[in-house]
């Protein structure tokens, strides 16, 4: 048995919130890069050459690469060999998140109650995401998620009929109401089967992803393959005005369902795809 103090957690999610918002991860940099060389639109390049710009300036000046610092999402994979110590395990995520976006001088989002909408000031609380696994170790994955990119997310409750087809149409009719409101080149999560809010999840945890690395079941990998190709030929483009290039990639997560449904989750991401780990 490992034990794990809770001033560790806290401190590991609040370095992590303001690194996530300060800089994109290695994929999606090289993503806008690969895309910025292979787009045919003249005004969508343009477009992803200011978009290479701000990621340069956020990490020069330490500054948030989207104004919008997103709804803490907070992944974690707890070893069950771990005796977590301290505060509660969600007291020690929050505060993590508190000091991070008050330190890192980042927009605080949420408001308290959805009806009355009082801001908390210190974007508390996150949205937790708990999975019990084997060993000693604690994986932590921070994603923070905007709120333009998500406003445009689905869910659908397919009937098992519809099939691969019903799946690909639901995916693509999202990201064409999507449009510009996603800030295109979007990054999409798709999550595939369990009921309706594990299917949600799935999506969510798709955008954690790295864009170049595909499903390890082939008939998946290729509807990531053939959806990603589907979606850059609706012409949508950088900042939705046109061009080659309106998904950088399309992440696809599955789990078992009933018999007699089938569940798909589309959860789109921006450019700006935040997201961070952590083994302690």
């Amino acid at each position: 048995m490992r034990t794990i103090n809770t001033d560790t957690i806290t401190a590991n999610i609040k370095e992590m919130c303001v690194e996530a918002n300060y800089q994109l991860s290695e994929d999606m940099k090289c993503g806008i890069h690969k895309a910025y060389d292979s787009e045919c639109s003249f005004l969508g390049k343009q477009i992803l050459g200011q978009l290479k710009e701000n990621m340069e300036i956020a990490k020069t000046e330490n500054i948030p690469i989207c104004q919008d610092t997103g709804m803490a999402v907070v992944f974690i994979k707890l070893g069950q060999d771990v005796h977590v110590e301290g505060v509660s395990l969600e007291q020690a995520i929050n505060q993590g998140i508190r000091e991070g976006y008050k330190e890192g001088y980042l927009r605080k989002s949420i408001v308290g109650d959805p009806l009355i909408r009082k801001n908390t000031n210190d974007n508390t609380p996150g949205v937790i995401h708990y999975e019990i696994i084997q060993g000693d170790k604690m994986e932590i994955t921070v994603a923070p998620k905007g709120f333009g990119s998500e406003n445009m997310s689905r869910i659908f409750m397919l009937k098992p009929a519809d099939g691969a087809e019903g799946v690909k149409n639901a995916v693509l009719e999202t990201v064409k109401l999507a449009g510009p409101n996603a800030c295109p080149p979007m990054i999409v999560g798709v999550g595939i089967g369990g009921d309706f809010e594990k299917c949600a999840i799935l999506a969510k945890k798709a955008l954690t992803r790295n864009i170049n690395e595909y499903s390890e079941i082939d008939h998946i990998k290729n509807l990531e393959i053939e959806l990603l190709d589907q979606i850059n030929k609706l012409g949508i483009g950088p900042a939705g005005l046109g061009g080659t290039n309106t998904a950088l990639g399309v992440n696809i997560e599955t789990y078992p369902t009933h018999i007699a449904g089938l569940p798909v989750a589309v959860n789109i991401c921006c450019h700006v795809n935040r997201h961070i780990t952590r083994i302690i």
